[in-house]
């Protein structure tokens, strides 16, 4: 199979002209407008025959919606350490939100101690979305039961002047605080996230999140730069 040239056939021009307007920091020449529940399910497809391995093995890609099914295809992956095989080779190439965010390995759900060492290393990167993609993936599986207050402070540590990383930390915190507000709440009141923008946008999310009682909004509101 041709990959490109299905992702092709399955174009959508109003809708590429919708995505290229929500991702501004890539051109786009390099979008071709397929819906994400078409390229879930191509993804998918082409992991169960097998077909995919020529594809994530040619790097790097031409086109936004490639990536895309790159990070489905290998998120499907049910061994840890091929995963992170996989990944290693595709994160330098990412360089927009919308296809960091679709990483969301199936994997790691039952490798959580070990994840976390790869997590913390990842944290440490140079390269932007390798850092958004840890402190997600620190989001979605660490603030639950197997939440520890040292990972706030891993999060918090974070430095950077792009603003696709301060929003992540954003909503990183945001989300502590409605699933650890106790733990979390220091982290406001004695304003520890190191950017005053990152501390108020973190705040806002806050406001806007039905998971946040009133009583701790208002609260939250007063604590604002």
């Amino acid at each position: 199979m041709n990959i490109t040239v299905k992702l092709f056939e399955m174009q959508d021009i109003k809708y590429r002209d919708f995505t290229s307007k929500l991702i501004p920091n890539i051109s786009c020449d390099t979008v071709i407008g397929v819906r994400l529940p078409q390229l879930k399910k191509l993804a998918k497809e082409l992991y169960k025959s097998g077909e995919y391995v020529s594809f994530v093995n040619t790097l790097p890609h031409t086109y936004f919606e490639e990536y895309h099914l790159h990070c489905y295809i290998i998120s499907e992956i049910k061994d840890f350490e091929a995963f992170v095989i996989e990944l290693e080779k595709l994160l330098p190439y990412i360089d927009n939100w919308s296809v960091c965010d679709s990483l969301r390995p199936k994997c790691f759900a039952k490798n959580k101690e070990i994840a976390l060492n790869h997590i913390k290393k990842w944290l440490l990167s140079e390269h932007i979305y390798t850092q958004r993609f840890a402190i997600e993936m620190l989001m979605v599986h660490y603030l639950n039961a197997d939440f520890k207050p040292e990972y706030l402070e891993l999060v918090s540590k974070v430095e950077g002047e792009d603003y696709y990383l301060k929003m992540m930390v954003a909503w990183y915190f945001a989300t502590a605080l409605a699933k650890q507000y106790e733990a979390t709440l220091p982290y406001i009141e004695n304003r520890l996230i190191k950017d005053k923008w990152t501390h108020n946008k973190a705040i806002q999310k806050s406001l806007e999140s039905y998971r946040v009682t009133n009583e701790h909004k208002a609260h939250l509101k007063s604590l604002k730069y």
